[in-house]
């Protein structure tokens, strides 16, 4: 008799990427062409309708295993698929790392442009700020000096 459900879904953000019900054991697989941050679920809910006490439910094995890239790719399946010879499936397990690796390098890239630009708008921001800083230092510094010897001047203790 079962007791509980196990539940597995995977979501980036609000969007659900993938779900299913009933899920004792089996891979799941998803494809996406944009990099994201990913949220992966596993639960178990007592079945409705059971009626009485069950028993706890049983531990839950979970082993996860996360490709992304070429490495997710099944070249056994593309080489019966497109009936590839040995060696034209080394070719394309190299052209599609040679692919993969211009697109790291592209991403690398891009994140180094956006991080540059925000190092130099934080460094200018700072310049800025500093030469504020010490702009209002000076002026507290001159009015301190005058108040001073005007009041010693009213107190008659300078001339």
């Amino acid at each position: 008799k079962q007791w509980y459900q196990r539940r597995v879904a995977i979501t980036a953000g609000d969007q659900v990427l993938f779900s299913k019900e009933k899920a004792e054991n089996g891979k799941f697989a998803f494809t996406l062409d944009d990099y994201d941050m990913f949220s992966i679920c596993f639960s178990a809910k007592r079945v409705s309708g059971v009626s009485g006490r069950g028993p706890p439910p049983e531990d839950l094995n979970v082993k996860l295993v996360v490709k992304r890239g070429i490495e997710a790719k099944s070249y056994n399946d593309i080489a019966k698929a497109e009936k590839l010879k040995p060696m034209e499936l080394e070719l394309k397990k190299l052209e599609d790392l040679a692919e993969a690796i211009v697109s790291d390098f592209a991403y690398m890239k891009s994140r180094e442009k956006l991080m540059r630009d925000t190092n130099e708008s934080t460094n200018s921001r700072v310049l800025w700020f500093s030469i504020f800083s010490m702009a209002v230092l000076l002026g507290l510094a001159l009015w301190q000096v005058f108040y001073l010897k005007r009041f010693f001047k009213a107190k008659k203790l300078i001339e």
